[in-house]
């Protein structure tokens, strides 16, 4: 299988079935939100910390297969970081869709699927919605 139709599958079976999706809930939890004007993708962002580290996160959201899935496939990859280790993934998923990651960035996984968004720049903002809900969500140092 030619590995841009297997990324096209990662996308749409993480839209079809987001994983970590609902809110959670608790006084120990953050939120964030987002909107994209353009489009109409909104997207909230639940988190909870234990200590430095993510001890869980999920979303709840309406939009385009690329901002649902991205936000799907970010719970995964983040929960039980720290959050320097979240923060620096944000930044390397935003570098690669915007098309200026230095370097190979095979160390994103899965994430990798959205690889070719940055050849389209009206849906970077589809791909990245989520990632700056959950940088807003994260706390200061």
């Amino acid at each position: 299988m030619e590995l841009e139709a297997l990324y096209q599958d990662v996308i749409l079976d993480h839209n079809r079935s987001p994983r970590n999706y609902g809110a959670l809930q608790g006084d120990d939890t953050a939120c964030a939100s987002g909107r994209n004007p353009m489009c109409g993708d909104e997207v909230t962002v639940w988190l909870r910390m234990d200590g430095d580290r993510v001890a869980d996160v999920t979303f709840e959201g309406s939009g385009c297969a690329i901002s649902k899935a991205s936000a799907s496939m970010m719970t995964q990859a983040i929960k039980g970081l720290k959050r320097d280790e979240a923060t620096a993934l944000f930044n390397r998923f935003h570098a690669m869709v915007t098309g200026t990651a230095e370097g190979e960035t095979k160390d994103l996984g899965k994430l990798r699927a959205f690889g070719g968004v940055s050849r389209f720049p009206t849906r970077v903002k589809c791909a990245s919605l989520a990632w700056h809900a959950l940088r807003d969500a994260l706390p200061e140092r």
